[in-house]
């Protein structure tokens, strides 16, 4: 299937949610997200999730329309509640809490529980950058998409919990936006979807403790899990991803990981904001950063290496690409999207003829991101 361009996508996705019956203006703060997302290679996060908002939607599972309610709230932190509402919608309200308080303090933090899905933690960790700050951020299941297991287990015990954080420089920002196992489950359920493509080898284990490359164990009994980062010492990993599931749950008044944990619907949130000003100044953490980038840009490379890449770097070169090029939609998924417009009435975007002078070769991998 040949690519597609953001322009009529970020339409087309804002009209279906439309359809469905959110408001303009949060439907194009969801459609932004995604198709963001999809410029910057990360599919998983893309458009992708779509049928499976459009589902929560009409189930009722998520609510349209409700405010982000405020808990409790001092100078320096806020704790909310986002009511089941689209999660990119109540993550940015509640940045717009914590950044103000930063830039009042030096630093501040904000908390919400029962968040949609909030997407690619990156866009968040991208607009403090923007605004001369530090974004420190974390997000979990709210107990629930247990598909890490502890190492020598083979039940999974907590969810791919990530780990985001953005440093502004003089030029373009550090972002460091993973997951705390060796892939983000949305990565295998882009496998998944692709007539069960399989996953690199080094992902899957499956229920009893195999590698595997199948990815359908994810989603398919008897279950698998995802291996924690760290290969032989991927304790680390679920270490870290031990941690932020108890900080996303213990700090937000919502769960984490736990026995009996409903299916997965979407997030509990964490931010920490920092503002460098109240510290040594933006200019000496500008100062430092930059020159650090720099030094670490400037390493000797080995034999075929091209660049040396720095967090937010490969983002920023898939963006470049597919603000041209278009985003690649597989076909599958397009088929899905085609049939869930029509039944809304939404109009499909017209499909471009494919080049047929157009080299795949270039074309960048998800797993490269």
């Amino acid at each position: 299937m040949p690519n597609l361009h953001a322009t009529p996508l970020l339409k087309f996705t804002t009209r279906i949610f439309n359809a469905v019956g959110v408001p303009e203006s949060d439907a194009s703060i969801v459609a932004k997200n995604l198709i963001g997302a999809n410029l910057r290679g990360h599919d998983s996060h893309g458009m992708l999730r779509i049928p499976q908002y459009v589902d929560f939607l009409r189930k009722g599972d998520y609510q349209v329309g409700v405010e982000l309610a405020i808990d409790s709230e001092s100078p320096g932190v806020v704790v909310t509640d986002g009511q089941w509402g689209l999660g990119q919608v109540q993550a940015h309200r509640l940045l717009d809490l914590v950044i103000p308080r930063a830039r009042e303090l030096g630093l501040a933090a904000g908390t919400g529980r029962n968040f949609g899905h909030i997407g690619r933690l990156g866009e968040y960790a991208e607009r403090a950058a923007d605004e001369g700050l530090i974004l420190i951020a974390t997000v979990n299941n709210n107990g629930a998409g247990q598909r890490v297991a502890p190492p020598g287990g083979t039940e999974g015990r907590i969810g791919t919990n990530p780990l985001c954080a953005s440093v502004p420089t003089n030029s373009d920002p550090v972002v460091l936006d993973f997951g705390t196992s060796v892939a983000a489950e949305g990565k295998v359920r882009v496998h998944y979807f692709q007539d069960k493509k399989p996953v690199p080898e080094g992902w899957l284990l499956d229920a009893q403790g195999h590698p595997t490359t199948d990815p359908s164990v994810l989603y398919e009994p008897p279950l698998g899990t995802i291996l924690p980062m760290g290969g032989t010492q991927a304790y680390k990993g679920f270490g870290l991803g031990l941690v932020l599931d108890m900080l996303s749950g213990g700090l937000t008044g919502g769960k984490s990981s736990h026995s009996g944990a409903a299916a997965a619907k979407g997030n509990n949130v964490v931010f920490l904001v920092l503002d460098p000003e109240k510290f040594a100044g933006l200019e000496a953490l500008i100062g430092q950063s930059s020159g650090l980038a720099s030094y670490v840009r400037a390493t000797p490379r080995a034999k075929g290496v091209a660049a040396i890449l720095l967090p937010g770097d490969p983002e920023r070169m898939t963006l470049e690409y597919r603000s041209v090029e278009g985003i690649p939609i597989d076909a599958g998924l397009w088929s899905k999207l085609v049939e869930l417009a029509a039944s809304l009435e939404v109009k499909i975007p017209e499909i471009p003829q494919p080049d047929p002078y157009r080299d795949p070769s270039k074309v960048p991998n998800e797993e490269d991101v």
